[in-house]
């Protein structure tokens, strides 16, 4: 065999075994809007004073469901866990256990972000999920702490 015979072996081997060798999980599908639709009925309401008490007394972990513009412009729940895209997260972005308190929370009441990642956390399998509809506003209006990224 020609060296360049051997190099285009190796090359081609490299291609088909590469992709079965890769260890990164696959993405998660995005749930449909009747998934979403139905989930939402078993996602509760919190107040920011609640959410407060909660997380003081580490009941649940808050999820900002925020684009990147707000975090910058007006902060995150301190604490909480930012998700990559309020649609389109991977459940893994979460605790793994799926029992865990989550309050989904997004910019103020107009907002519909936290509720769609919600809805996409009950669809994963979370039991306990609720959104503070007032949102990081309604946190820094109500005179909580907000951290800055």
């Amino acid at each position: 065999m020609t060296f360049r015979s051997v190099v285009l072996a190796l090359a081609v081997a490299v291609l088909v075994v590469a992709p079965a060798c890769d260890k990164r999980p696959a993405a998660a599908p995005v749930p449909t809007e009747a998934q979403l639709e139905a989930a939402s009925v078993k996602v509760g309401a919190v107040t920011v004073d609640e959410v407060d008490r909660l997380l003081a007394g580490g009941a649940c972990r808050a999820v900002d469901a925020n684009g990147r513009g707000v975090r910058q412009r007006e902060g995150v729940v301190p604490g909480a866990i930012i998700l990559s895209h309020y649609k389109k997260y991977a459940p893994s972005e979460l605790p793994a256990d799926k029992a865990t308190k989550l309050v989904f929370y997004c910019t103020n009441e107009d907002c519909g972000a936290s509720h769609t990642a919600a809805a996409r956390a009950v669809v994963a399998g979370y039991t306990d999920v609720a959104v503070m509809s007032a949102g990081i506003v309604g946190w820094k209006k109500a005179g909580k702490r907000a951290e800055m990224l």
